[in-house]
């Protein structure tokens, strides 16, 4: 009797509770080896290589390209080869697996109570996450005509190819990591280069080839002339819902339990930068300006723990940097920023925007950070109300620069400035401490270097 073994999805990184296929190397009725790559997994932080637990023969696949496996759940089935090395069932496959699924039988006992220590941070890009167990079979998001799912994009991107001009491959028209590899390697989809000019099926049976049909315009009038009337609620709009997957799937989750947790206040002031002399990096003076308060206001510097009612402060300052991507909001850490110089403090954030972008970023990098930044204003905006995600207790706005007009003894004058908003979590510091700490935020920045 063959001997089939299953495979659920194991843990891929501290606590994440699903994950989306990006690729299969292998299909049904292949035979495969030990740690040999058995498929491509897209989570909240990365690209993830799962190598096959078994050598054998692949029987069942669960999944294709775009859906979404919770941990735990079967992932593929395999016949074992008797001759074949196999793992021993206690060796490590340097995942973490996650409870398996089962189906529902009788109802379990209730458990015992039990008294559970406190999650430490789970080490996404924008905060803790809960782990789950099922399978949401999805499909991949098409964007400009195009079916792939972010990593396949962001390959894309990174390898410059043009996604609109690379022959799908996958199930349905989806473009796939091998499709993307293969017209970087043959060079036949550059991005920026000009398209090949297509020749018209009927070129054959006509002397001159057929005119691309005109798509039908929306008009506010009708061909009679007359007012086009609004749809009636009962219309179902037309566009396709999408299911969030990877980074948007996390921050969807990790936002609303902030909102649920958080108590949060906002103060907005605007630092007068009217002093600076030269042309200075305003984000290494922003970081300097937030070790500054940290330094003199710890309370905001710190995590709170909401169940315990406990607070920790921190004596290293370690910045959440928010960095806007296509696929979603990522936080990563810059550590040990209150030792950082202005050439150290350019360098690290480079360096974390680029694994970002490349989606390599370690997931350490991605967690542990006592306080943050968000730096809207370099796309447009001067206040807001960001979001402060436990455990921090706090996280700074930076808005738009401008020139105002100031009064000062004597007459008025034009100054340079720059919108800072504060939340914070008013559970764990008070008013006065948050108005002290940005009085010295905004002390630092209008100092002359």
């Amino acid at each position: 009797m063959a001997d089939i073994k299953t495979f659920h999805l194991p843990d891929l990184g501290e606590g994440l509770p699903d994950a989306t296929v990006v690729e299969w190397h292998v299909k049904e009725g292949d035979t495969i080896k030990l740690d040999a790559p058995l498929v491509s997994m897209e989570t909240a932080k990365a690209v993830v290589d799962v190598p096959s637990p078994y050598s054998g023969t692949v029987k069942k696949l669960h999944g294709a390209t775009g859906d979404v496996i919770e941990t735990g759940a079967a992932l593929a089935e395999f016949e074992l080869d008797p001759n074949a090395k196999q793992r021993a069932e206690a060796e490590s496959t340097g995942h973490h697996h996650g409870p398996k699924k089962t189906e529902a039988a009788a109802p379990a006992p209730a458990p015992e109570p039990t008294t559970t220590a406190v999650r430490e941070d789970e080490g996404t890009v924008v905060g803790a996450m809960v782990s789950g167990n099922t399978v949401h079979v999805e499909q991949a998001a098409s964007v400009g005509g195009v079916k792939a799912v972010p990593a396949v994009r962001a390959m894309a991107k990174k390898l410059k190819v043009d996604l609109t001009r690379v022959r799908p491959s996958g199930a349905d028209g989806v473009v796939t990591m091998k499709d993307v590899k293969d017209a970087a390697a043959n060079g036949s989809a550059v991005l920026g280069a000009a398209p090949a000019r297509a020749v018209p099926a009927s070129a054959g049976r006509h002397l001159a080839p057929e005119l691309p049909q005109p798509e039908p315009q929306r008009s506010p009038v009708s061909l009679a002339g007359k007012p086009v009337r609004t749809a009636p609620p009962s219309v179902t709009a037309s566009g396709q819902p999408e299911q969030l997957k990877g980074v948007r799937r996390n921050m969807a989750r990790v936002m609303a339990d902030a909102h649920a947790q958080v108590v949060p206040t906002t103060l907005v002031d605007d630092a007068d930068l009217h002093a600076w002399i030269g042309k200075q990096d305003i984000t290494a003076r922003l970081i300097r300006a937030i070790v500054a308060a940290c330094k003199a206001v710890p309370a905001l510097n710190a995590w709170f723990d909401g169940k315990n009612l406990s607070r920790t402060m921190h004596p290293q300052v370690d910045i959440g940097i928010a960095v806007d991507t296509d696929d979603g909001l990522f936080v990563p850490a810059l550590r040990n920023a209150d030792v950082l110089d202005a050439a150290g403090i350019r360098a690290a954030i480079k360096r974390l925007r680029t694994q970002v972008e490349d989606r390599t970023i370690p997931a350490s990098e991605l967690s542990g950070y006592t306080i943050s930044l968000s730096n809207f204003g370099m796309f447009a905006g001067r206040y807001a109300t960001p979001v402060v995600v436990p455990p921090t207790v706090a996280i700074i706005g930076a808005g738009k620069l401008s020139h105002d007009v100031v009064a000062v003894m004597g007459g008025i004058e034009v100054h340079r400035r720059m919108p800072i908003s504060l939340t914070f979590d008013h559970r764990a510091a008070t008013g006065g401490e948050a108005a002290r700490f940005l009085k010295a935020l905004l002390d630092d920045l209008s100092m002359p270097n």
